[in-house]
């Protein structure tokens, strides 16, 4: 695009953006350690879905030396229900970081900033362009759609080795004396706009820079590869009683769900049963000797690259003290003690059918 059209784009862009902008918590302040926990929040988020849990992690930690010192399970437990938790555990880690070794500031240098943990390119260029006016150019997923359809690009936005050629593009056209705004005026216009189905062309600020728009072409656009299927696995767990108090434990602090709290199991064999599944996880996980007594759900949860299918049965400790294989710590703990603990959102699930299910067996206390 020359230089006179690249100009008259950011200009109707810039101008709608300030006149259209949702109101968004993390637009109505320049501290760069807000405007990082945003974008970390946002990375495959839904932005309503992010606003109440960005409130609550500023109040809960407003300073990245807050964060620093803060325990791993109250992080998670604020994080609870957000997903994708590695982005908690590296936050806090970058955190550390910034802390002990860079006076508390967040680092202003794009190749800095990019070296701490969980900084990913798309995450230093917002940030760098955002908070400190880097003119750096951002590319999400927004930004690929509304690429795609502006200059007609046929390779796939969900291609790895596509990435480059986006970055490339949104470069040319990014206005370097409003970088953050611009940056965000086009993830704006992806989202409010340029939507996936239906794009809203009538009210687009610049469909008349738009290729796709031109020739009547926006619905071929942007192109995506076929993704696999996903697979689906079967998954035991069992909720431990042993007098009025039931078993939880820690997944190791890395990896999938890592730092979260749950019930003890694991994924059902070829050939066994779930019930089979679950007295063997048990054994294999805590040591102990179980008595399965009942089925209480069956739950469905979809993860980035697999779906899982877990029955969750009711367990009556027989014998065996607690040794772990697997977890790094364990809990018994009372019903509502739960409440303290970060779970994945599949054990969320089980939560008001087990306490219904405690209450009329009488087996462990709970509230009314």
């Amino acid at each position: 695009m020359p230089p006179l059209e690249t100009g008259k784009l950011s200009q109707k862009l810039l101008h709608w953006f300030a006149e259209e902008q949702r109101d968004l918590p993390w637009r109505k302040t320049s501290n760069p350690y807000f405007i990082w926990v945003s974008e970390v929040m946002l990375q495959q988020t839904q932005v309503q879905t992010v606003i109440p849990y960005y409130l609550r992690f500023i109040d809960r930690f407003p300073t990245v030396d807050s964060l620093a010192v803060a325990d791993l399970n109250d992080v998670l437990k604020i994080w609870e229900g957000l997903g994708y938790y590695a982005r908690a555990r590296n936050l806090q880690k970058a955190a550390k970081i910034v802390s002990t070794e860079l006076n508390s500031q967040v680092p202003e240098d794009y190749s800095g900033f990019r070296t701490l943990p969980g900084v990913g390119d798309y995450i230093a260029a917002a940030v760098q362009s955002i908070a400190f006016g880097r003119p750096i150019a951002t590319v999400d997923g927004n930004v690929k759609r509304v690429l795609s359809r502006l200059f007609r690009i046929n390779q796939p936005v969900n291609l790895t080795t596509a990435k480059n050629h986006f970055v490339e593009v949104a470069a040319e056209i990014l206005d370097v004396k409003k970088p953050g705004d611009f940056n965000q005026a086009m993830m704006e216009l992806g989202a409010l706009i340029c939507k996936p189905s239906i794009p809203v062309c009538d009210q687009c600020p610049v469909s008349t820079f738009c290729q796709a728009f031109e020739y009547k072409k926006t619905a071929d656009f942007p192109k995506r590869n076929k993704r696999k299927q996903v697979p689906t696995y079967q998954i035991a767990v069992g909720v431990v009683l042993k007098n009025d108090r039931m078993l939880i434990t820690l997944r190791k602090p890395e990896g999938l769900l890592g730092g979260l709290w749950e019930f003890p199991g694991g994924k059902t064999e070829e050939g066994e049963s779930s019930e089979q599944a679950c007295l063997r996880e048990i054994k294999e996980e805590t040591n102990l000797d179980i008595r399965v007594e009942r089925s209480l759900a069956m739950i469905k949860h979809a993860y980035t690259h697999f779906k899982i299918v877990m029955e969750v049965f009711i367990c009556q400790h027989v014998s065996g003290r607690v040794r772990l294989n697997g977890p790094v710590d364990h809990r018994w703990i009372s019903f509502e003690q739960i409440k303290k603990y970060p779970f994945p959102k599949a054990n969320h699930k089980v939560f008001s059918l087990l306490g219904s299910h405690l209450a009329s067996e009488r087996k462990i206390p709970v509230s009314e």
